[in-house]
């Protein structure tokens, strides 16, 4: 039996606990920071906020308590919005031991320092707690409501601690749920990350009323863009074509449980993003704010990234997306190649 926290109960990190919590073996800790969440597991054994119709098990207690959800585990798997990694492992710190295995299943980039969550969570961990943890990210093709709903699943745990990967891989795999281990860390979380950039961008197609064939060479040419960038940040060229590249983002372009893409599907329709956004009802789209970080990394290394410059510039230029659209189309020909 491990001993689990889950931290934060959004649609993935509940669905994360559940998958871990539905084997019975394991004691799991899933912390919210809404009480509702807490009150509404509690009472209900649902999360009716964030994946209501999916029962969770008695193996997991959900708490509001930091204490409560982290004294004795022996694995953390974070799952709270980029934009919230730092502060909530700062507030975790005291808490935090030597022995604990951390694992990120958060897809974004810290949007001031560019750094990937693991990077901030071992940078948090490092002054804060005065010791390196052991860390890796778990990440691929995945739809909450899905998971729940054990609907066949893989995806990949990447480390450069191989017991860690193994540990994850064990504690976390049933008949539903497949995990791979992989050693590219870098290229895991980059390529969790920046597919929601190019989900939006498939959205957008949609809601311009494109076909088949706009989505299809959008999504191979925002596979060697993103390929681009990952291996210049130092991750293996050959992740970007498995589970935690070409396949979150041919599930993140195409599937309608998809928030990122839907955020693009509006975008095109001529909604402004400030609404989509209060619309979401305190759901996050980890692309919208992916969009600067992913363009601060491609000036940082020099690759070019024509679909997510004009993703930015659509999202926080007020860049028209027929505009957009029209000068991808009309850049200069070039010769295709893998990257």
């Amino acid at each position: 039996m491990s001993r689990i926290a889950v931290i934060g109960a959004g649609a993935w990190g509940t669905a994360l606990a559940l998958v871990a919590g539905r084997r019975g073996d394991h004691e799991v800790r899933l912390w919210a920071l809404e009480k509702e969440v807490v009150a509404s597991i509690a009472k209900q054994r649902t999360n009716d906020l964030f994946l209501p119709g999916c029962r969770l098990p008695d193996t997991i207690t959900a708490t509001n308590d930091f204490k409560e959800a982290l004294s004795g585990v022996e694995i953390i798997v974070s799952v709270m919005p980029s934009h919230h990694c730092r502060r909530t492992f700062e507030h975790m710190a005291q808490w935090l031991q030597p022995h604990m295995l951390f694992v990120s299943a958060t897809k974004g980039i810290e949007n001031d320092t560019l750094l990937r969550m693991s990077e901030v969570i071992r940078e948090v961990v490092e002054r804060f707690c005065g010791f390196a943890p052991r860390i890796g990210a778990i990440s691929g093709p995945s739809f909450a409501k899905e998971v729940a709903e054990r609907h066949p699943t893989a995806l990949t745990v990447a480390s450069a601690d191989n017991a860690l990967a193994a540990r994850v891989q064990k504690d976390f795999s049933d008949a539903s749920f497949r995990v791979y281990m992989n050693d590219d860390l870098i290229g895991v979380e980059l390529g969790g990350a920046l597919k929601n950039v190019i989900a939006i961008a498939a959205g957008v197609c949609s809601g311009l009323g494109l076909g088949h064939n706009s989505v299809a060479a959008l999504m191979t040419r925002g596979l060697a863009e993103i390929t681009r960038l990952a291996v210049a940040c130092g991750a293996k060229p050959q992740t970007m074509f498995g589970l935690a590249g070409m396949g979150d983002l041919v599930l993140t372009c195409t599937g309608g449980l998809s928030r990122n893409r839907s955020v693009g599907v509006e975008l095109g329709r001529g909604q402004q993003l400030p609404k989509i956004i209060a619309g979401m009802h305190g759901m996050v789209a980890e692309g919208v704010l992916t969009a600067n970080a992913a363009l601060g990394l491609a000036k940082k290394y020099q690759v070019e990234m024509p679909i997510t410059e004009q993703m930015h510039a659509i999202l926080h230029d007020g860049k028209s997306p027929h505009d957009a659209i029209r000068e991808l189309m009309s850049r200069p020909g070039k010769v295709e190649d893998r990257f």
